[in-house]
């Protein structure tokens, strides 16, 4: 292909240069003239000395060649793709180290729930995804609770959005996100749930009071998930169920609360029987199960003892005669006997005439320090305040008053009477 250029001079120089035809070069480099002060641009009047003008001329351009044009629009079509797709992997590398460093600072970042899954077949992935919406959720609660803590009510959506820098529409989806993870991920582990509760039944607990408990440990343990450590999203939950399950047969299943380590050490006794039995095919005693565990006696006899059941005083015993309740047959405590409470009252009234014999002031400070009149005892120094007497000089009268009441004979009557 040949293009043909025409150098005319300006209307002030005479002088008229020839046509010049030069040949098409394949280049990516720009054209210079060898003159430096000319600026070489096509389509553009350049201004010299001689006012030189270069204007293509494409009507006298010859055809090109449809193989070389077809070649040229391929390499650019290639050059325009690989630059298309250099920059889009750069976009999501950038969007990547934003996320994470938006992570490694403690931003929320929103992250599209999967709801095209089908329940019990994740992969690492979608487990990942569901189980970091329910992370995102968990520290909106941290920060609601919070809140509602120091305000004494619970907060708007707006106080949120403040407290957490996030925009009232982007707390609203990671809520929205947690609930449903939360049910994708109860109803996809249900099964696992079941089948850990099952173990449990029968001690304490209903079976759905178990599977809602272990239910609540799952979630616990999807809120905590890291998929960085390598195991599944359901071996890492069995564990987090089962603390649920146990604490919950710890803290409900009996009328009167046993602390943690008592109720392992139950559980290691109750374990140590069943050995026991079927090898000596008898009850083991205390020191044979003592012995198994390595433990002292009296931990294993206190510890047996601590968590026998508690019986109702309602419960019903049928006999020959009838139909029984324990609170018919088992007595009351001595107080509730006709006897002693006449003896006490007798008491009562010695007390009353052996202080008669003392002054009104040691009669007070005898009442306030042993709590004679049903009162709280109180120490001296109290008294002394009552009194405006220094804790040493109430000693002192307390001392003389014992040493008064001592010397009566009303006292030999009252020693009698509370011997007897």
């Amino acid at each position: 292909m040949a293009i043909a250029t025409s150098l005319q001079s300006s209307p002030n120089c005479s002088p008229t240069l020839p046509t010049i035809s030069l040949p098409l070069l394949k280049t990516h480099q720009p054209l210079y003239l060898p003159h430096p002060s000319i600026p070489c641009k096509f389509d553009l009047n350049l201004v010299s000395n001689d006012a030189l003008t270069i204007s293509p001329t494409l009507e006298a351009a010859s055809p090109a060649s449809p193989a070389l044009e077809a070649a040229m629009a391929g390499e650019n079509e290639v050059k325009r793709n690989w630059t298309f797709g250099l920059e889009e992997r750069r976009r999501r590398r950038r969007k990547r180290r934003k996320e994470l460093e938006g992570r490694e600072i403690g931003e929320v970042v929103e992250v599209p729930l999967i709801l095209s899954v089908k329940p019990g077949r994740f992969t690492r992935k979608q487990e990942a995804e569901l189980c970091m919406c329910i992370q995102e959720g968990a520290r909106i609660e941290v920060v609601r609770r919070r809140i509602a803590a120091a305000c004494m009510h619970e907060p708007s959506l707006k106080q949120l959005a403040s407290a957490t820098g996030m925009s009232m529409r982007s707390i609203d989806i990671i809520l929205s996100n947690a609930r449903k993870s939360q049910e994708i991920i109860n109803h996809a582990y249900r099964g696992l749930v079941s089948s850990i509760a099952i173990c449990y039944e029968g001690k304490g607990l209903s079976l759905q009071d178990l599977i809602q408990v272990g239910s609540m440990g799952l979630l616990r343990g999807a809120a905590k998930y890291d998929p960085k450590r390598g195991c599944k999203l359901s071996t890492y939950v069995y564990w987090w169920i089962r603390q649920a399950i146990t604490r919950a047969l710890a803290n409900h299943s009996r009328v009167i609360r046993l602390p943690e380590n008592v109720l392992s050490m139950l559980a290691k006794i109750t374990e140590a029987k069943n050995i026991l039995n079927n090898r000596l095919q008898r009850s083991p005693t205390h020191d044979e199960i003592a012995e198994f565990l390595d433990v002292q006696v009296s931990t294993v006899r206190r510890i047996i003892e601590r968590s026998t059941p508690p019986i109702s005083l309602d419960q019903v015993i049928v006999t020959e005669d009838g139909s029984l309740k324990l609170q018919d047959i088992i007595s009351g405590p001595d107080e509730w006997n006709p006897e002693t409470i006449f003896k006490k009252q007798l008491i009562k009234q010695e007390v009353e005439k052996l202080l008669n014999t003392l002054s009104e002031r040691e009669s007070h400070i005898l009442r306030l320090r042993y709590g004679l009149d049903g009162i709280t005892p109180k120490s001296c120094e109290e008294i002394g305040r009552m009194f405006n007497l220094s804790r040493e000089r109430i000693r002192q009268i307390n001392g003389s008053a014992l040493t008064k009441l001592r010397q009566t004979s009303v006292a030999d009557d009252l020693k009698l009477l509370y011997f007897s």
